[in-house]
């Protein structure tokens, strides 16, 4: 199939751009690149990761016995696919399901479908059996049959839609992993590489016109440099050329993608301007054919604002001064998501103390996005932007039952635990099980109830 994906990249980006309006790079950078390294990537782990496990012997009721854990298909996983990434997120969770043993009802957006259907017959030129993974069409109702079809589902979309799909899988006691909402904060303190910073914010909130579930949403920004952030962003943001795809390196930003998203982000512009809000580029439609956007830059943004509380999913980026790291931390977790963050300081190892006061299922210092690149970290949300994760040895196990197996060839016919009970043997068995837990030399004992804990 990788080969498949490299042979036919240039069909997949025609139907990608003609569906979403995103800028071509976007679609062979980050679907076909995305793609092609998850086809390489679960080729590579499933093998070890999907084997039985042998586990030792954990009490004297277990002796002669081996244990072991396999991890058993689910039968029919039903993927539920995005329209911002109509290849890389809908793949990206089939490949997995379909390598654990699964079949697949993949449902995409229907703003997307033509890109499933053309990922389905790849698949199938490949050598996938018929009826192993199907694409289903169709809007919400659609996306209704298919959880009531199946035995796991697997959602990516918007925070509202995935607590209706959480509750009706919960009716049917069937596990769903849910990747939802996300408003990522980017913090960047005063020891900063401006220039590093100021780069990768424009990229990462502007890329994919900003219709990314990881685009950094809001930057805070220590006082101290603040002022020379902001005119930094601007100018690159400024100089971002937006318009309808061509070809490679004809533009860097495309148009909004569903019906309705060019109105939330002028909302959103509109409601930050109307509370004393600045708008240092961009902030206005675009005229011509597509749902174009300005790339926009905002300042004096306060918290209260939508566009720092909301997700905006558009080319907008929000910056905010904080006096210091302790206001920024706060602010950032001043928020019903938590799927992603970044921290921007020339110490890895402050970065990283930051990160862990964050509450965001994935962070990067000194960068962001890039965890999704890293296929070997589980990647998912807390709060409101998610239950479960994709990539990582959970990326794949999730489409699994985990079963646990006790196996013996040679017992004695009758366990000293069993019938008929005996004074003697339930004593020995309680002495034995004693020696066992007692802890080892060396080791601080408990208290017994109500004494003080002998001095070392």
């Amino acid at each position: 199939m990788a080969r498949w994906v490299g042979e036919h990249a240039d069909d997949l980006a025609d139907v990608i751009v003609a569906e979403t309006g995103k800028a071509r790079d976007d679609a062979v950078i980050a679907e076909l690149g995305y793609t092609l390294q998850a086809l390489a990537f679960w080729a590579r782990r499933a093998p070890g990761w999907l084997a039985d496990e042998r586990v030792r012997w954990a009490g004297p009721a277990l002796v002669g016995r081996r244990l072991s854990v396999r991890h058993v298909p689910l039968g029919l996983v039903g993927v539920i696919a995005p329209w911002n990434y109509p290849l890389a997120n809908a793949l990206g969770d089939v490949i997995p399901a379909l390598t654990a043993g699964n079949a697949v009802l993949l449902k995409p957006s229907e703003h997307t479908p033509r890109t499933a259907r053309l990922a389905a017959d790849g698949l199938r030129a490949c050598g996938l059996p018929d009826g192993v993974l199907e694409v289903v069409t169709g809007a919400g109702e659609a996306g209704a049959a298919v959880v009531d079809a199946v035995d796991m589902v697997m959602f990516t979309g918007s925070t509202a839609t995935g607590r209706a799909v959480a509750e009706r899988a919960g009716r049917r006691l069937i596990p769903a992993s849910l990747e939802l909402g996300g408003k990522d904060p980017m913090l960047v303190l005063a020891d900063a590489d401006l220039e590093r910073a100021a780069n990768t914010a424009v990229y990462y909130a502007m890329q994919n016109a900003g219709q990314t579930c990881l685009s950094i949403e809001r930057v805070l920004v220590e006082d101290a440099v603040h002022d020379r952030f902001a005119a930094l962003v601007a100018e690159r943001v400024a100089a971002l050329r937006t318009g309808r795809p061509g070809g490679l390196g004809a533009v860097d930003v495309g148009g909004l993608s569903a019906p309705g998203q060019i109105e939330i982000v002028e909302a959103h512009v509109a409601d930050a301007v109307a509370q004393g809000a600045a708008v240092m580029c961009g902030g206005h439609r675009i005229t011509g054919p597509g749902d174009l956007y300005a790339p926009t830059v905002l300042t004096s943004v306060t918290p209260a604002m939508r566009c720092m509380r909301e997700e905006t999913f558009g080319p907008l980026l929000p910056i905010m001064r904080v006096a210091d790291v302790d206001e920024a931390v706060a602010v950032a977790n001043d928020s019903p998501y938590g799927l992603a963050a970044s921290v921007f300081t020339r110490s890895a190892r402050r970065g990283e103390a930051v990160a862990a006061r964050l509450e965001a299922g994935s962070v990067a210092v000194n960068d962001a996005m890039v965890f999704f690149a890293a296929l070997d970290l589980p990647m998912g949300g807390w709060k409101d932007s998610g239950v479960g994760s994709r990539h990582g040895i959970g990326g794949i196990r999730k489409y699994t039952r985990a079963q646990s197996v006790v196996a013996a060839s040679r017992l004695p016919r009758r366990d000293l635990h069993t019938y008929p009970y005996r004074a003697w043997r339930t004593r020995l068995l309680l002495s034995a099980l004693r020696r066992l837990s007692a802890p080892r030399r060396g080791r601080p004992r408990l208290a017994a109830p109500g004494r003080r804990s002998p001095g070392r």
